[in-house]
């Protein structure tokens, strides 16, 4: 069957076509639709794991009993999965495992531009890496017979452009996996050192293998069409030198960036007067070539920074760069900011307005770092406010405590943040911390989690009640307040800041966009009211702006969440 996908589509097919049988993952942009492709598929079991290193082992252990297994993440998300990851390397695997990691070049929803490839080097692991859907596909569904070939996991690499753009893709017939048999095997899954130590020999046997593989493999494919140039190139930049070059160069198109061939390199780069490598972020590829001796071009012509194009690479090889489509009328810039309505937003109007050092987290909250509200004062990664938070008061004392706070919400602290909250309680830091609870896993796109009641397809799960769990986590002092209850908030601040002991303030209103959501008339400004004081637009509520002096509500916008209209002194919103 012919179907246009995007990627990520491709992926879930691939697996599920390869006869996967059990995914865990946590979303995570851009990876998070590999799995919610997967969840359609009644013959799977899917989950929505609390963090990556979870979906990890569940995926290992599901492995271990003999079925084809998947996890998916992004980058960010392989960093907490790299604890089980290179142990995995030395247990291998029983059914076929594949990990799917999906990198951001610039950065469009994360907070750093890490290059996963270095993980699979690290950890001695095959990667694959597909250029379109077509190929995303096929090498998700052949991923699993290379696991088990070889006992290994392997890494599949997407990135952005890769995962969210669309192309046709071929389907082919399923494969029916049978679940393999499970042999108690101490040596081979009992990770001690005795037995690691037994292991590691066979993990470097099993790369000679691969490189072995690397050098006549589905993966890496060679294009002659000039004895000028020469590109050695992966992933979406195979597409960009494509349709910058079309058929005037030769092209050697890595698929398998670990291990990487040699002999077909050295073989390709002998039939060329002229060498480049075109790879996005670091030189993974280039450091490899010049590695055996070979002449190359690379990160001197083309950045280590963010995405590349189709533009970048034809200014970066000297050729003339065509004009592309251009809007007629100057577009604003519209800086990304919380929704109209958003429940976080009355809760850092409160931090702000008190001048409370605030330490955030990953999430839709990140956004209260934008002006005019400006009230986050770091943000590092997933569960860092909590335990930052406690570090920035061990360091500076008593006066520090009565002054900040930690946010995260209520996915973010199932992920990571429950051990800094133990931390705080256990070596006693007087810190506040503030759950953002919105019911809801909101930046990713709306994926459930272990507070919210509901699995992945939907259906009643148990819940994480929040209060009683911060309570067992040794937090004595636990309240509630909506977000939208301007008063509430400032009060619940003061006071939990003022105590002598650590507490939680847990932020409860739903997100705006969930469909279960009642909605409130929209707000509207009385203009014969309105001073033009302007202090309404200190909220950063898109759906308030200014016309001719004026404050006014877009009642395309506002959701009549009503707290615009504490703020007004003049009873003009109404």
């Amino acid at each position: 069957m012919k179907k246009l996908m995007i990627g990520n589509e491709a992926v879930a097919a691939g697996l599920h076509d390869g006869g996967l049988g059990v995914v865990s993952s946590y979303p995570g942009t851009p990876s998070t639709e590999i799995t919610e492709f997967l969840a359609k598929y009644d013959d799977i079991h899917s989950e929505w794991a609390p963090n990556e290193k979870v979906a990890c082992e569940v995926a290992f252990g599901a492995s271990l009993a003999g079925a084809r297994s998947a996890c998916a993440m992004k980058h960010v998300g392989l960093n907490v999965a790299a604890d089980p990851l290179f142990t995995l390397s030395y247990t291998g695997v029983n059914g076929g495992m594949v990990i799917c990691v999906a990198d951001d070049p610039a950065m469009h929803s994360s907070q750093n531009e890490q290059d996963s490839r270095h993980y699979a080097i690290a950890s001695k692991v095959p990667m694959l890496e597909p250029a379109d859907s077509m190929e995303a596909y096929t090498f998700a569904k052949t991923a699993f017979e290379l696991s088990e070939k070889y006992d290994t996991p392997v890494i599949l690499r997407m990135c952005t452009r890769i995962a969210h753009s669309q192309s046709i893709v071929e389907t082919g017939e399923k494969t029916e996996a049978v679940l393999k048999d499970y042999e108690k095997n101490p040596a081979k899954y009992i990770m001690m050192p005795g037995n690691a130590i037994k292991r590691h020999p066979f993990v470097e046997e099993r790369t000679l293998a691969l490189q072995e593989l690397a050098e006549n493999c589905i993966y890496n494919t060679v294009e002659y069409n000039s004895d000028e140039i020469g590109i050695i190139t992966s992933g979406c930049s195979y597409l960009y030198v494509k349709e910058v070059l079309g058929n005037k160069a030769s092209i050697l198109k890595i698929g398998m960036p670990n291990p990487l061939p040699v002999k077909t390199i050295k073989d390709f780069a002998s039939k060329v007067k002229k060498l480049y490598v075109i790879e996005e972020l670091d030189p993974i590829i280039e450091t490899h070539v010049k590695s055996l001796g070979i002449e190359v071009i690379g990160k001197d012509k083309f950045s280590i920074l963010g995405e590349f194009s189709q533009k970048t690479i034809a200014e970066a090889l000297g050729l003339e760069v065509s004009e592309g489509i251009k809007a007629d009328a100057v577009i604003p810039n519209r800086p990304p900011m919380m929704c109209a309505g958003c429940p976080h937003r009355g809760m850092f109007y409160t931090l702000a307005k008190n001048k409370i050092t605030v330490h955030g987290d990953i999430g839709c909250y990140t956004l209260g770092a934008v002006p005019p509200l400006s009230a986050l004062d770091s943000t590092l990664c997933m569960g860092a406010s909590v335990s930052g938070l406690h570090g920035f008061n061990a360091a500076r004392g008593a006066d520090a405590e009565k002054k900040s706070v930690a946010v995260i919400g209520d996915s973010t602290f199932m992920h990571s943040g429950m051990t800094g909250l133990v931390n705080v309680a256990y070596n006693a830091t007087n810190s506040t911390v503030i759950i953002l609870d919105n019911s809801i896993t909101g930046m990713t796109g709306h994926q459930q989690n272990p507070t919210t009641g509901y699995n992945i397809k939907g259906d009643p799960a148990a819940k994480v009640n929040l209060e009683d769990l911060c309570k067992a986590l040794g937090i004595g002092r636990v309240r509630v307040v909506d977000p939208y209850n301007l008063k509430a908030c400032e009060t619940a601040v003061k006071e939990e800041l003022a105590a002598e002991e650590p507490s939680v303030i847990i932020s409860r209103r739903p997100c705006v966009l969930l469909k279960s959501v009642k909605l409130e008339a929209p707000l509207k400004v009385d203009n014969d009211k309105c001073k033009s004081c302007k202090r309404c637009m200190g909220l950063g509520c898109p759906a308030i702006s200014l016309k001719d002096g004026k404050a006014k509500i877009d009642a395309t916008l506002c959701v009549g969440c009503g707290v615009c209209k504490q703020l007004c002194a003049f009873d003009a919103i109404v």
